[in-house]
């Protein structure tokens, strides 16, 4: 899958990720992965689909999508690098994704967000309606329980 716009490309070919930028920002920038490891990011890749945002040859953006491609999907590790934010690529990158073929007739896509809100109310996510039936289990949670 390749959509591009106004000098921008979006790809889900995973031989074209620039791991070290994906690793550098979740690691470095980003407020909920911090401090994650090369190996996490790399595994977590691995076991994903994923969509590239690049200007040029330069990657800029990305996501991922922890997937059965049938039923359930959990977007996770959006980002846009600071020098090309306001140009509503973040929107764009959300738009391609939810368009890949694999993705269609999904049950539910769930994702998490302290502060792009607004960028994933545009392309239809809602609070969950029925918050009260979901539960979660980490290490934040529990320290003792992986």
């Amino acid at each position: 899958m390749l959509a591009s716009r106004d000098g921008y490309e979006i790809d889900d070919d995973p031989a074209r990720l620039n791991l070290e930028v994906v690793y550098r920002f979740l690691s470095e920038e980003s407020y909920w992965a911090k401090g994650r490891s090369r190996e996490t990011v790399e595994r977590a890749v691995a076991a994903s689909l994923n969509f590239g945002l690049y200007q040029g040859t330069a990657q800029v953006g990305f996501t991922r999508v922890v997937t059965d491609q049938a039923t359930f999907a959990w977007v996770c590790d959006v980002f846009v690098l600071p020098e090309h934010r306001g140009r509503r690529l973040g929107h764009w990158l959300i738009e391609t994704m939810l368009a890949h073929p694999g993705l269609q007739g999904l049950r539910r896509l769930l994702l998490a967000t302290a502060d792009a809100h607004g960028v994933y109310a545009d392309a239809g996510f809602a609070p969950l309606r029925e918050p009260w039936k979901w539960m979660e289990r980490g290490t934040a949670l529990n320290p003792g329980n992986p």
